[in-house]
């Protein structure tokens, strides 16, 4: 897949769905990972190196504390790459309205370009992506998740993929096939001048 150089593009879809593996297979990552990983001009940022990176470190903070400071330190580090100039590939496996409009606003606010990779996946499929990872995700959470997902793919076959500038959409077989996500240098063409 290729994207233009500086892009941020944004790999979502439900918990469990492959897309850490995705990751880990295009990219060499061992899963231990507490750091954005740098693979050439591209930056890649999984939502659960903050995880580890946290990871002991907040065992006093509630649940919702905890998760919201891992969510801002993922974003923070999208923001850093960004601004330094680095194309990223981005785990994110929430994909509500306000989350993609914050990474819209992001790559516009820094001059990138916004793409979302998105993974399908059927939801018995997922669920069992979380049952061999150990962690399943509430009942509850989960069907909120395959609301919005439902949402956003059904908005994505109509062949609008806003606020991203484009979309692809994935099945794990094609995810499996899938052997590189790649940035091209933009080229800018020259205008023609016409004497008069």
């Amino acid at each position: 897949m290729r994207y233009p150089s500086g892009s941020l593009v944004i790999l979502t879809g439900l918990p469990g769905a492959g897309k850490t593996t995705l990751l880990q297979r295009l990219y060499g990552l061992h899963g231990a990972e507490s750091l954005p990983v740098a693979a050439g001009a591209a930056v890649v940022i999984d939502s659960s190196q903050a995880r580890r990176h946290w990871h002991g470190r907040l065992a006093w903070a509630p649940y919702p504390v905890r998760r919201a400071v891992v969510f801002v330190t993922h974003l923070t580090r999208i923001r850093q790459a960004l601004i330094s100039g680095h194309s990223v590939v981005a785990h994110n496996r929430g994909c509500g309205p306000y989350v993609l409009k914050g990474f819209a606003w992001l790559a516009r606010r820094h001059g990138a370009g916004f793409h979302l990779l998105l993974l399908d996946a059927p939801a018995d499929a997922a669920l069992a992506g979380q049952r061999a990872r150990g962690r399943v995700v509430a009942p509850r959470t989960f069907a909120r998740h395959q609301r919005r997902w439902g949402s956003l793919v059904t908005r994505v076959k109509g062949g609008d993929p806003a606020p991203a500038t484009g979309a692809r959409l994935i099945d794990r077989v094609e995810a499996g096939l899938l052997e590189a996500i790649v940035f091209d240098e933009v080229r800018v063409i020259p205008k023609k001048i016409t004497k008069r």
